[in-house]
């Protein structure tokens, strides 16, 4: 069963485990599990997502459960307007605060593949950030007998497709568990060293206007529990 965060007549939200796809597409041909699939299933009628998760992200995932709240709410989406948070383990010591202001190169779906203006075309993009801890671990790395990694909220303002992996990759701070944009010996000595392995991303809010009446929706996640059992394992959960 797929952990409901909320729920009315136009809306539905889940918390989407690491490690499960949204919806079907041609790169992962022999997955035969989705959430858009499972979702529908369990609670027993149609559902429309309304943005995406990469299959490695945990966290808040939002469905429309009508044509007239999917379109009302993937314009929020679209426009910008929704705020959402995230967390993040990342290789280093970032700054304290910061702000990634770096366009990215569209990454393109299929149905544009064919399109001349989609080519090499650069979209602008910009992430907050804050580090919430520290740590400093005995895994090697190179000469250095140690490694560091932090725990950081993300703030993406604009929702470029893998924003906040290429993000961190290019402030030299990839997240851990990334297996396209990190650091492989990082994300494996990560994993032997806290016993989980998955991309360390996590949505944990998604703050929105509801469709129906235009009130203010806040839709708040807990990590999962292997993502907080990595946090403890490298002593990098926030002080409360």
């Amino acid at each position: 069963m797929l952990p409901i965060l909320y729920r009315d007549e136009h809306l539905i939200a889940i918390h989407k485990p690491a490690g499960l796809l949204v919806h079907r597409t041609a790169l992962d041909r022999h997955e035969t599990r989705f959430a858009v699939q499972l979702l529908r299933d369990q609670i027993g009628q149609h559902v429309w997502p309304v943005h995406r998760l990469d299959r490695g992200t945990s966290g808040v995932l939002l469905f429309a459960l009508d044509a007239i709240s999917l379109r009302a709410t993937a314009a929020q989406f679209e426009s910008g307007v929704v705020e959402k948070e995230y967390r993040a383990v990342v290789r280093g010591w970032p700054d304290d605060t910061g702000e990634i202001d770096h366009p990215l190169p569209r990454i393109l779906d299929n149905a544009d593949r064919g399109h001349p203006d989609a080519l090499n075309a650069l979209q602008a993009a910009r992430t907050r950030y804050q580090c919430l801890s520290r740590c400093e671990l005995p895994l090697p790395d190179g000469r250095y007998p140690t490694s560091r990694y932090a725990l950081l909220a993300l703030q993406p303002e604009t929702g470029r497709r893998h924003q906040l992996r290429r993000h961190l990759k290019h402030i030299a701070h990839p997240i851990i568990g990334d297996a396209t944009y990190g650091k492989g010996p990082h994300n494996r000595a990560v994993a032997a060293f806290s016993g989980h392995t998955r991309l360390l991303l996590a949505c944990t809010d998604l703050q929105l206007r509801h469709p129906l009446d235009g009130n203010v929706l806040v839709i708040r996640c807990p990590l999962a529990d292997d993502f907080s059992a990595s946090l403890q394992a490298m002593d990098l959960l926030p002080a409360s």
